[in-house]
């Protein structure tokens, strides 16, 4: 079966299908361990044309000089246009990430175009001044005459020229989360995804041909070490963005650094999900499990500490274990499967490396473990539950990135909430109980971007996502999401002359 996008073999710079100078590189299905295609790489010397062309787009382009509803319409044409590719696109994830069917239609692919949709409406009732209450100061050269009278008027501004660079887990969403509020604001663009799941960027390059976008407002790269350094250091870059670890934040940071450019960074998380003892066990520990599994845990928001009240905690592992067991894990291919593989040997390795270091540091392992019986291609992993473990554990505090759980026994609400802020992350949390407004002020005493109340998701099109901490910096989604991608200039003004 052919795979729609997985036959484009150029990278998209200053407007033209631009032909690889560094060659091409297999992508596989993590699944089957299949090639699915030859992506193109770039060249350093391209990554720089990149910037060039994003660069002279900005400071000579119309699309930072556009009218806000202007650039609206062509954004309009970029929702129709992923719409009517939509099903296209589930194909490509399912096979590119390895992500089960139902997690992919709504997660991957239907909510990002939402937030897309949430972006254009946002921006269409921005307003791009704002004017302040005017000020009557004493005249400095005649301090014995009439008083002056003076206006404000703040004015938002775009940017300039961003780098984005996304990860591998949810390639789409990611690559649609830079692209929507930063364009929307007037930048330009270079972006440059993970080399594992380079294609749901390279779709873009159509996208951007179909809907008439200006030359060099977005271009596409891939490419390696080398070329994500010239995208952090280049000083024709104003701003990065980045989504991924802890670790390569930290780096993008530093390489940002000699240049002062911007940088927004949505990193790593330890999520917990608080169970008090009188919470629901059964949908307490379905919801734990569902979590869990999507995407096999590699997700850097999910909750993977279970803090769990003691009078409850045999009864949440009991019931937790037996829902686990009914998950079927294998190629994403097929429907009826709840959770696909991990992305690529080398994450098993480390999950498997967490997963023999809570053995050793003497948790107790209640399912998992181990590798799926009878699968003998792709990077499965089975869904894994620890429990008995303690929050200094190396499992209890590192990102693992795969289907992993740890049970932490807590006494107190006050206890709990000590615990779930006991990390060096803050990026989600949750929290289950019958007294809604207990909850809700627990939730206010985590130190997290996001608490989810008793299975409340919220609606992300529309609400702030980020993190404390090195859980990152900056803001993705909600009212003021253009914002991180704008400019504050403050115009003073005297009245009446």
């Amino acid at each position: 079966m052919t795979i729609s996008f997985t036959q484009i073999d150029h990278l998209y710079i200053n407007g033209e299908r631009v032909a690889p100078q560094a060659g091409t590189e297999a992508v596989i299905n993590p699944a089957t361990e299949l090639v699915i295609g030859e992506a193109p790489v770039a060249s350093r010397t391209q990554v720089d044309t990149a910037i060039a062309a994003a660069r002279e787009a900005f400071d000579n382009g119309p699309w930072p000089r556009m009218a806000m509803d202007e650039r609206a319409a062509i954004m309009d044409r970029m929702v129709d246009a992923l719409v009517a590719r939509q099903e296209d696109i589930i194909a490509l994830i399912v096979a590119e990430v390895g992500c089960a069917q139902g997690i992919t239609r709504m997660m991957q692919v239907m909510n990002p175009i939402n937030h897309l949709r949430s972006t254009i409406k946002y921006a269409r009732r921005e307003e791009e001044s704002e004017r302040l209450p005017l000020d009557i100061t004493p005249n400095i050269f005649a301090p014995d005459g009439p008083k002056n009278i003076g206006g404000t008027t703040v004015v938002r501004e775009p940017f300039g020229v961003v780098s984005a660079i996304t990860g591998y887990n949810f390639p789409f969403l990611l690559n649609l989360a830079k692209i929507g509020p930063a364009l929307m604001a007037g930048c330009t663009m270079v972006l440059k995804p993970s080399p594992f799941t380079p294609y749901s960027a390279l779709l873009f390059g159509e996208i951007a041909e179909e809907i008439g976008l200006p030359e060099g407002v977005l271009n596409i790269v891939t490419g390696g070490i080398e070329e994500g350094q010239l995208l952090c250091t280049d000083e024709r870059v104003d701003m990065v963005t980045f989504t991924g670890s802890e670790a390569v934040g930290a780096t993008i940071m530093a390489q940002a650094a000699p240049t002062l450019k911007k940088v927004h960074l949505e990193l790593g998380g330890k999520s917990a999900m608080i169970v008090r003892e009188d919470a629901d066990v059964q949908r307490a520990a379905a919801m734990a499990v569902g979590f869990l599994s999507v995407n096999a845990g590699q997700g850097c928001a999910i909750p993977t500490r279970l803090l769990v009240h003691n009078s409850i905690r045999p009864a949440f592992v009991a019931t937790a274990t037996a829902i686990a067991a009914q998950i079927k894990v294998g190629d994403p291919a097929d429907p009826s499967v709840g959770m696909g593989p991990l992305i690529r040997e080398s994450q098993r390795a480390k999950v498997e490396h967490y997963i023999a270091l809570g053995k050793s540091a003497g948790a107790s392992l209640v399912c998992g473990g181990g590798r799926p019986a009878g699968v003998d291609k792709g990077f499965f992993t089975e869904f894994t539950l620890f429990d008995n473990v303690t929050n200094d554990m190396k499992i209890a505090q590192d990102e693992i990135f795969g289907p992993v759980g740890c049970i932490i026994g807590f006494d107190s609400d006050e206890d709990a909430v000590r615990i779930a802020n006991d990390s060096r992350y803050g990026l989600n949390g949750a929290i289950e109980t019958t007294d809604a407004a207990k909850g809700y002020e627990m939730a206010l005493q985590i130190r997290a971007g996001s608490v989810s109340l008793n299975g409340g998701t919220g609606t992300m099109s529309f609400a702030p996502i980020g993190g404390y901490k090195r859980s990152g910096i900056g803001r993705e989604y909600g009212p003021h999401w253009l914002r991180e991608y704008q400019q504050e200039k403050s115009v003073f003004y005297p009245v009446g002359r």
